[in-house]
């Protein structure tokens, strides 16, 4: 049994718009699986749908299953979604740039009573992002970019997450920071044993580091496979691995874009 099932999800918004159409994948028991794709292509919006978040934006899952665990989520408030394991990074980050990164971790762990877990866990943060035990009195707006998003993980982290979710972690951020960003990523899913669903644009950052990937456009998923066999997919290689060194036919990518709606 998977640990998140994603069957034939569908997402509206204002009741007229159709944003996700017809959405399956799954997330495996300490799984590493990406959601890729072009800006508004509808992973946000996916990614929304499991943690409980869309009805702010007048969104709503209109058709469709998602389960934890075996377990049916859609009744749940978001609340109670983090309580069954289930953590979402936002994009941009979102830390509370008032508080400094051990006030931001205590933030996140309002849902723990016993306070000699939190701060063991506290101490654990700080091990896992060395980086922000240097920055620990330091205001998080004044944190750099990768700085802000390693402090968003480690609070998500604060919550003893089963499935963690991130949204575009690589979002604006040098590319050495980007490589580190995904190795932390690896870490916590090997080592803490976190499942984790990766939304990017970044695909070659992504499948560098992902089991399995889906690719989605205009809220479909129109292919799915291994990293390995998405990386060595030529239409692929063209539209989003940045033509693999050859010159791209714009003409075939629009054509291949339409090919794949048709047959999804």
């Amino acid at each position: 049994m998977a640990l998140l099932d994603v069957n034939s999800v569908e997402v509206v918004y204002d009741q007229v718009s159709l944003a996700v159409k017809g959405v399956s994948f799954e997330v495996p028991e300490a799984g590493l699986v990406a959601l890729l794709g072009a800006n508004g292509a509808g992973k946000s919006t996916i990614l929304k749908a499991i943690s409980g978040l869309l009805a702010p934006e007048r969104g709503a899952v209109s058709r469709g299953t998602i389960s934890f665990e075996g377990e049916d989520i859609l009744p749940l408030d978001p609340p109670s979604r983090v309580r069954r394991g289930i953590v979402h990074v936002l994009e941009g980050r979102k830390v509370f740039e008032h508080l400094t990164p051990a006030e931001n971790l205590l933030a996140a762990a309002t849902m723990h009573s016993d306070r000699t877990m939190v701060a063991r866990m506290m101490d654990h943060m700080f091990t896992l992002f060395p980086r922000l035990a240097e920055r620990a009195k330091a205001k998080a707006g004044y944190l750099s970019g990768g700085e802000q998003q390693m402090l968003a993980i480690a609070r998500a982290l604060m919550t003893r997450p089963k499935l963690l979710m991130m949204d575009e972690p690589s979002l604006g951020l040098a590319p050495l920071l980007v490589d580190e960003i995904f190795d932390i990523i690896v870490r916590i899913n090997r080592e803490e044993q976190v499942a984790v669903l990766l939304v990017e644009q970044n695909a070659v950052a992504a499948l560098d580091v992902v089991s399995h990937a889906y690719l989605i456009e205009q809220g479909r998923i129109v292919m799915s496979g291994s990293a390995a066999e998405l990386r060595e997919n030529p239409d692929i290689k063209e539209a989003y691995l940045g033509g693999a060194g050859t010159r791209v036919d714009y003409h075939a990518v629009k054509h291949y874009r339409r090919r794949k709606r048709w047959l999804a």
